[in-house]
């Protein structure tokens, strides 16, 4: 599975759960995360989609742990069992629903 796929399976399995999954581009500021998630409820957390096995680059980690002191953790996501513990994680309770939120049951 490359990144892409993997992002792409992240922003499909979580849009169709309500959130709204955008790129997060920082122009003045390399490192940032590459997703910005707003979740149902009002919950703002960050992403990093990397192909299975890859780690954040050393850049990326300052970046990610001046965020997380600042109360903002970024997820790092390199497979599909990761947007899943992710869910499970910040979005428990859509996790396990049937239906968006504002949408047709």
């Amino acid at each position: 599975m490359t990144e892409r796929e993997v992002e792409k399976f992240f922003k499909d399995r979580l849009e169709k759960r309500g959130a709204i999954v955008w790129k997060f581009v920082s122009p003045g500021q390399a490192g940032v995360p590459d997703r910005v998630v707003l979740l149902p409820g009002g919950r703002t957390v960050f992403a990093e989609m990397k192909a299975p096995g890859k780690k954040p680059r050393p850049l990326q980690r300052a970046v990610f742990s001046r965020m997380a002191r600042a109360g903002h953790p970024v997820f790092v996501i390199d497979s599909k069992e990761a947007v899943e513990k992710f869910m499970e994680e910040v979005m428990p309770d859509e996790v396990h629903s049937t239906s968006v939120p504002g949408g047709s049951h």
